[in-house]
């Protein structure tokens, strides 16, 4: 069976939030770490295959060259559709990502234009006149304005985009939506012939997303956020008949200790760990020991994490999140750039030795956190579950993409960007473990069959 919709992602998470969302519905979903890392041949219960890349904060010929790589491993194999993941709030300069890499992918394609469609409703993302809004405030009027990477000055997704890219944009108003969509199929032809290269639809509620996910079933690329992603698969599976269930409706959890590990400073992580810390052991990283002694320490870490690790008790918390004047105090003094990549490698060694010593079940917050963990278990791939929170799903491992790894037998992954989820979400993620049964066989690869297909 051709692949139905192939996803090429600008972070980690970015990539398990949007994967998270085809599952829900009803589309099931395999995550790989890189393009290399795609089998030539995959399950043929497979409908959407998405590629994590890193490529939000490189150089823009990097980006794209990345993500060129990313296309063509999912074209060859005969992905359908195409969507470029990005940010719900839109993270760029006026250098890139979004522009270049946009305008490089439908270039490849032979595709002369596309949307722009970020918008995430169901955790406060809305595109209203064309401007990007969190919550009830424009993009450039919260947090995001302050990023110490890609500090968003601007709410108008058409001037962002024209700033990085090399056509015009126009936006589908809120009016145009809300008749549905044959009036967005209309409005998106009436753009196109006008010249203009990108749309940026107004999405106000989660119901504008299958509007436009229904409009949108044969344009070849889309790029947005995880959102357009799940308003696009419903459409899909709503013409298939199976978009009242879940592709992970049977999902079933491998059994073994668990732990939480948490890297990210976001203002929701500091809320989930201070809630978190108040119902189970935890154990705040010590910098010093994490720089100038990282082995000696890990095993300390280790040996801690063991003697918590009860059936009777929730999973034990290591982390290094504090608060933004903790962070900026620790960045003065030790350097940014080498804190935060003494932290990484410290989260990729610990998490190595820990599977090393039986824990098979890893509950972890922040995007980088996140990719250095996985690279610590050497995951090059896996199955994507049940959500636990919007953008936040179970995976398990694939086996048989991870050989002579740590992970070369089924590992259970929540990875959690820095704000995504509610305050309890660490322990909302075992509750759902608890509430579902253990060791199903997960989902495979299938052998070839001589004419290059799927057994």
């Amino acid at each position: 069976m051709a692949l139905r919709i192939g996803v090429l992602a600008d972070d980690f998470t970015g990539a398990t939030d949007i994967a998270g969302f085809l599952v829900s519905a009803g589309m099931t979903t395999v995550q790989f770490t890189s393009p290399e890392d795609l089998p030539e041949h995959l399950d043929e219960r497979v409908d959407a295959a998405v590629i994590s890349l890193k490529t939000r904060s490189v150089a823009p010929a990097e980006a794209v060259a990345q993500s060129l790589k990313a296309l063509a491993a999912l074209t060859a194999r005969g992905a359908e559709q195409i969507i470029f993941k990005y940010c719900s709030t839109f993270d760029s300069t006026a250098e890139g990502n979004i522009g270049p890499v946009t305008d490089a992918l439908l270039e490849a394609m032979g595709e002369d234009f596309t949307v722009l469609a970020p918008a995430l409703p169901v955790n406060g993302r809305t595109v209203y006149q064309g401007h990007l809004f969190v919550h009830d405030q424009p993009l450039d009027e919260s947090g995001m304005r302050d990023h110490p990477v890609t500090p968003m000055t601007d709410s108008s997704l058409v001037r962002l985009m024209q700033t990085q890219a090399q056509g015009r944009a126009v936006v589908v108003p809120y009016a145009t939506v809300e008749a549905g969509a044959a009036a967005v199929r209309q409005a998106l032809s009436d753009a196109r012939a006008s010249g203009a290269r990108y749309a940026v639809p107004d999405t106000v509620q989660m119901r504008h997303l299958e509007t436009l996910g229904a409009a949108l079933t044969q344009m070849p690329l889309i790029t947005g956020g995880s959102g357009i992603g799940y308003g696009l698969a419903r459409a899909v599976t709503q013409s298939q008949g199976s978009a009242d269930s879940s592709a992970a409706s049977d999902w079933t959890f491998s059994s073994g200790p668990a732990v939480v590990l948490s890297g990210s400073s976001s203002q929701m992580t500091n809320a989930q760990v201070r809630t978190y810390r108040s119902r189970a052991a935890a154990l705040a990283l010590d910098i010093g020991s994490v720089l100038t002694r990282p082995e000696d320490y890990c095993a300390e870490v280790l040996d801690w994490v063991a003697q918590q690790q009860r059936p009777d008790a929730l999973a034990p918390l290591v982390y290094a999140t504090a608060s933004p004047k903790e962070v900026r105090a620790a960045q003065q003094e030790h350097g940014a750039q080498e804190l935060s990549a003494a932290i990484e490698d410290f989260f990729s060694q610990l998490a190595r030795a820990l599977h090393e010593h039986g824990t098979r079940r890893f509950i972890v917050a922040g995007g980088e956190t996140s990719g250095a963990v996985t690279q610590g278990l050497g995951v090059r791939g896996f199955e994507v579950g049940p959500q636990i929170a919007p953008g936040v799903p179970w995976t398990r491992t694939l086996p048989e993409v991870n050989p002579g790894t740590a992970s070369a037998e089924t590992l259970d992954l929540a990875l959690k960007s820095g704000n995504f989820g509610e305050e309890d979400f660490f322990a909302a993620a075992q509750q759902l473990v608890s509430q579902q049964p253990v060791s199903q066989q997960p989902l495979t690869q299938q052998p070839a069959t001589p004419d290059g297909g799927s057994a």
